[in-house]
């Protein structure tokens, strides 16, 4: 990275290190405040963790007083391996569909849809302004189950579920930097499978940009691109309502 008059500036030979195109437009202020991290995105961000951790706590709880273990670790599991999921239908239908205008999605779109422009650009974004959207939803998801539920087993899989997919665009932002800028642990998780990898991400950068949309393990995009089930969703909702997905006009991006 190399740093002039308040810019960054994303060098080619970054993104090719790590199979990612190279940025393609202006560089970003180091002060634009679009990249910057204001205090309700922290609070957003502390609130929805905070409400992952107390489910988290009641599924451990719980579990202890009833000494069941095995229900809620096989939850938890399952929130893991769904979260991957559900982020892959929810990149694919950002990606492809509405725009800036779209009610409550807007943001998110505009920026998921111009990341593909310029991947390297969603690195300089602060940690609670990447996460504050994801954490505003999981907040008034988990609140009222941790208000109304006791049980071990929806606590073990609500808590993993939700809180893999609130860090899901932490560990999308972790796929576009390069090796030696992240923590050995994650480059671990990385390499074991466990947090997508920086090669698997890769192939979603490239036109028309409609693989390997999961983006929490990926350990679903193989799957979802080997029987074409993304393809097939766009097909049905060109056909029964002649909406065209993004993807089919390299174009757009």
């Amino acid at each position: 990275m190399e740093m002039h008059m308040g810019f960054i500036t994303h060098p080619t030979s970054m993104a090719n290190q790590e199979g990612l195109p190279a940025s393609t437009t202006s560089p970003l202020l180091l002060n634009d405040p679009s990249v910057l991290s204001s205090w309700s995105h922290r609070l957003w961000v502390a609130s929805g963790c905070t409400m992952v951790l107390i489910s988290l706590a009641k599924s451990m709880v719980a579990s202890v007083h009833s000494h069941i273990w095995l229900g809620p670790m096989l939850a938890g599991c399952a929130g893991y391996i769904l979260a991957d999921l559900f982020s892959g239908f929810y990149h694919w239908a950002i990606d492809n569909y509405g725009d800036a205008s779209t009610p409550f999605f807007g943001p998110q779109i505009k920026g998921f849809q111009g990341h593909h422009k310029e991947p390297l650009a969603l690195t300089k974004h602060q940690f609670a302004n990447n996460l504050h959207d994801l954490a505003r939803a999981t907040t008034f998801i988990v609140l009222p189950v941790n208000i109304l539920c006791n049980d071990p087993i929806v606590h073990g899989f609500v808590s993993v579920w939700l809180g893999c997919l609130m860090f899901s665009q932490q560990f999308h932002v972790w796929a576009h930097c390069p090796k030696s800028k992240l923590p050995p642990l994650v480059v671990a998780l990385q390499d074991a499978g466990v947090l997508l990898s920086r090669t698997q991400h890769a192939a979603h950068h490239r036109p028309p940009y409609n693989k390997n949309y999961c983006i929490v393990s990926g350990v679903w995009n193989k799957f979802m691109d080997d029987n074409k089930v993304f393809e097939a969703l766009e097909r049905f909702l060109s056909f029964q309502f002649g909406i065209r997905p993004r993807s089919w006009n390299e174009s757009s991006f």
